[in-house]
């Protein structure tokens, strides 16, 4: 790589996110392969069960429905999808993917990275970010 090209960027996705919202994860997958060659592509998921969140507001996520019965057991096939096709795969207990997300940009290493998520929290992370209004 010379001194001029800009060192691919670490690619985070919010993986529960990706599957809540589209059955065609993989494909979509596929197209960052696409989309960013020679970029890390970290795919992160929210663990199973309660998270901090749930301890700071008891009604955190009181409204949402539950996730649908049949996505389910789609979980652990889409996790081992991500890991065969040589993606980093995030679980991290009692914290959900969009917080991983942002502790990862907000750490201070990353310079260069791309956050890909269509959920509402990640879009309030990121304006916390960049101290967007």
């Amino acid at each position: 790589m010379s001194e001029n090209t800009p060192a691919a960027p670490l690619v985070l996705v919010d993986g529960s996110s990706y599957l809540y919202r589209a059955f065609h994860a993989i494909s979509m997958l596929r197209r960052l392969k696409q989309d960013y060659p020679g970029s890390v592509i970290a795919v992160v998921f929210d663990a199973k069960g309660k998270t901090f969140r749930d301890e700071l507001f008891s009604e955190y996520k009181a409204q949402r429905p539950p996730m649908p019965d049949d996505m389910r057991p789609q979980i652990e096939p889409i996790h081992n999808i991500v890991r065969a096709m040589g993606m980093p795969l995030l679980v991290i207990e009692g914290v959900e993917a969009d917080d991983v997300m942002g502790i990862l940009a907000t750490n201070g290493t990353l310079d260069n990275f791309i956050l890909i998520s269509p959920d509402k929290d990640m879009a309030q992370i990121a304006c916390r970010i960049y101290d967007l209004k």
